[in-house]
């Protein structure tokens, strides 16, 4: 698998969304303070339902992915992440504002709970454990690459806003690499095909 491109192709997938997912979950306070002008203890608590919206995601989107297939639903998550994201500065209706943001971490969730079904869907489930494994060094990797940025950004331009242009940049190569995902599983199904006939 580790030979394959579409085991980097989802590496890729999950780092951008962990690492945008992460930042996320880390900016909204200062967010909801900086573009809402509301105070720090609205703000956390805005913050504290993330994690329910986060739970719910891995159950609803893994779900929705049975019907949609896993590469459609990941072209779903980073093409509306990176609308949401670029949107999130400019909103300051605060309700607007949270349901794009719950919207985000559900699929910060979704993107986790889907990928063990997707290296399963492509790899076959027999090395699953051992692939999954690999595959969450992104996780790993995008923890420290995700504050990272943050603070580069926010120390460049003085504003929390700016660095969800940057993570919107992210999640277009993510999309752009979920769409490759699925030219490739397609052209090696058709190989497949042809091998059978």
């Amino acid at each position: 698998a580790v030979k394959t491109p579409r085991f980097y192709g989802l590496w890729i997938m999950l780092f951008i969304n962990v690492t945008c997912g992460i930042a996320i979950i880390g900016v909204a306070s200062p967010l909801l303070q900086e573009v809402l002008g509301i105070s720090a203890i609205a703000a956390a608590a805005a913050v504290g339902l993330m994690g329910i919206f986060n739970g719910a995601g891995r159950i609803m989107w893994a779900s929705l992915s049975d019907y949609l297939t896993r590469p459609l639903v990941y072209v779903i998550f980073f093409a509306t992440q990176a609308v949401a994201f670029y949107m999130l500065p400019s909103i300051t209706e605060i309700i607007v504002f949270q349901v794009v943001l719950y919207f985000i971490m559900t699929c910060y969730g979704g993107g986790f709970a889907s990928i063990p079904a997707y290296i399963g869907d492509i790899f076959g489930t027999k090395e699953l454990g051992a692939i999954h494994g690999y595959i969450l060094t992104a996780w790993a990797a995008a923890g420290l690459v995700g504050p990272l940025i943050i603070s580069m950004v926010k120390d460049a331009t003085g504003s929390y806003s700016q660095t969800l242009y940057v993570f919107a940049g992210f999640f277009i190569i993510a999309l752009i690499v979920s769409i490759l995902m699925i030219v490739n599983i397609k052209s090696i199904k058709k190989k497949k095909l042809k091998h059978h006939h």
